[in-house]
């Protein structure tokens, strides 16, 4: 199963360039496991909103908000596959 992992940055946050590069080592170490979309709230404010989100970054995982703030490689390794699994 394909995960579908949605990682919502913006472009004045300091922490946001960390939880990209965690989901970017995440997904050469997973290939095949992962489908990554990056969403700039600045510019994608609905999506945002739909999942209620008051601060980035924050990473989705098949549509259900996992992390607020970025996540250890680790964190997200684990969280990824308990939803491969499910």
């Amino acid at each position: 199963m394909v995960v579908k992992v949605e990682v919502f940055t913006s472009p004045s946050c300091p922490y946001c360039p960390m939880a990209i590069e965690v989901v970017n080592e995440v997904e050469k170490e997973m290939p095949g496991t992962m489908e990554v979309e990056k969403i700039d709230i600045m510019v994608d404010r609905e999506k945002a909103v739909e999942y209620g989100l008051m601060a980035v970054p924050a990473i989705a995982l098949n549509g259900v908000v996992r992390f607020v703030g970025a996540p250890s490689k680790e964190e997200l390794t684990s969280a990824i596959e308990e939803e491969k699994n499910k």
